[in-house]
């Protein structure tokens, strides 16, 4: 059977997918650069980075417009062309108007960037069509999106500011997403899966959610994961000198996490993932504990590497399972709610990660990996006592 979109379908989706998060990965680095380089005190380059990031979280309420819209592409073009206008309008405006008002243009930003992630998910189930081997095929192109993203958008960011300069920089973002507002709109078209009035508001959602079993196994693992692997930059930079490496190399250890985060989004490309996405995510949180546990004992510098590798092939595997999941657990209703509620938790957990190592390192080098990997095993096992003896829903039943 062909998928409805097809294979130019598919493609489409991954330019798209691959623009729009380009530039939601590079927009923040890009943004703190330039107020560093423009000679503005740290707490003003903080206020700035947090102000495009910390609105994440409440891309929930903006979600629910993909569900009620007779056209949710057309939601998330527009979600792109606000995103790139507002960053435009921030970085020309931040060396002439106080702080504050390019912080609450870059909230704007910010509002609409898990439209840019999880939002642009949620057309690709209609994009892969019903056979589950093709949804979970396609999930590995999301994967990979994902991954290229977040690998290019700081590269981009780093090479044209260091030829030209961070604005020119912040600029060529947010031409990505003008683009990727274009190729959105040529999607394959998937009309409302219910009326309006049947579609529940954002809190409601997350109550179904959370009374969900596997929608809330997935919710859990996904914010524990996530919060768990973002300590690994921190401990790379921090655990460089134990392992006998000059300070630049925590360079090739982030390197390394993020190659393998690719090479595990290509693995689920040539095998996708089978079985119960419900187990599936179970068993790889567990196998993400075991990669950072590897990572808090390697002893030398090529053992490091190999760990890093390790936890970022597992992780990308685990995100595919937590993509099939919103998939094939979530109420037709409110599946782009779904998808961006996870998301948004997702990107909220990971800086509270990120902070969190940056607190707990100077404590112990290994801190912040150790706490990580108790805290993924645990929500792993918690995960196992809360499906209990039920057998897993299956997406097909």
């Amino acid at each position: 059977m062909t998928a409805p979109g097809g294979a130019g379908g598919l493609a489409r989706y991954v330019v798209a997918a691959t623009l729009a998060r380009t530039a939601d990965g590079g927009a923040v680095v890009a943004i703190v650069l330039l107020a560093t380089t423009a000679g503005r005190p740290g707490w003003e380059a903080g206020l700035l980075g947090a102000s495009i990031t910390a609105p994440h979280l409440l891309g929930p309420f903006v979600a629910r417009r993909l569900d009620v819209a007779r056209d949710g592409r057309s939601v998330i073009a527009l979600a792109c062309l606000l995103h790139g206008a507002t960053l435009t309008a921030a970085v020309l405006l931040l060396p002439v108007v106080p702080p504050l008002v390019v912080a609450a243009i870059l909230v704007v930003s910010g509002l609409v960037g898990p439209l840019l992630t999880g939002g642009i998910s949620s057309r690709l189930p209609a994009i892969a069509g019903p056979d589950r081997g093709r949804q979970r095929r396609a999930q590995g192109w999301d994967v990979a999106t994902y991954g290229l993203g977040g690998t290019i958008g700081p590269s981009v960011v780093a090479a044209i500011s260091a030829w030209a300069s961070p604005t020119l920089a912040a600029v060529v973002l947010a031409a990505a997403t003008f683009a990727a507002a274009a190729v959105v709109r040529v999607l394959p078209f998937a009309p409302p899966a219910a009326d309006a009035a049947a579609v529940p508001r954002p809190l409601k959602t997350l109550g179904l959610m959370t009374a969900n079993g596997p929608l809330r196994r997935t919710l859990v693992l996904t914010v524990v994961v996530a919060l768990s692997v973002a300590v690994l930059p921190v401990t790379a930079v921090a655990g460089t000198r134990a392992l006998g490496l000059p300070a630049a190399a925590a360079g090739l250890l982030t390197a390394a996490y993020g190659f393998g985060n690719l090479a595990g989004a290509a693995a689920v490309l040539v095998r996708p993932l089978r079985g119960a996405a419900d187990v599936l995510m179970t068993r790889l949180a567990a196998a993400v504990a075991g990669s950072l546990l590897l990572v808090g004992l390697a002893p030398t510098a090529p053992l490091a590497l190999t760990a890093y590798a390790l936890a970022g092939i597992l992780n990308a595997c685990f995100f595919a399972a937590t993509l099939a999941a919103r998939n094939e657990y979530a109420p037709p209703a409110a599946k782009g709610q779904v998808f961006v509620w996870v998301g948004a938790l997702k990107i909220t957990a990971g800086s509270a990660g990120t902070a969190a190592a940056g607190a707990l390192v100077g404590a112990a080098l290994h801190l912040p990996v150790a706490a990580g990997c108790a805290l993924t095993a645990t929500a792993a096992i918690g995960s196992l006592v809360d499906r209990g003896v039920r057998r897993p829903v299956r997406a097909d039943a």
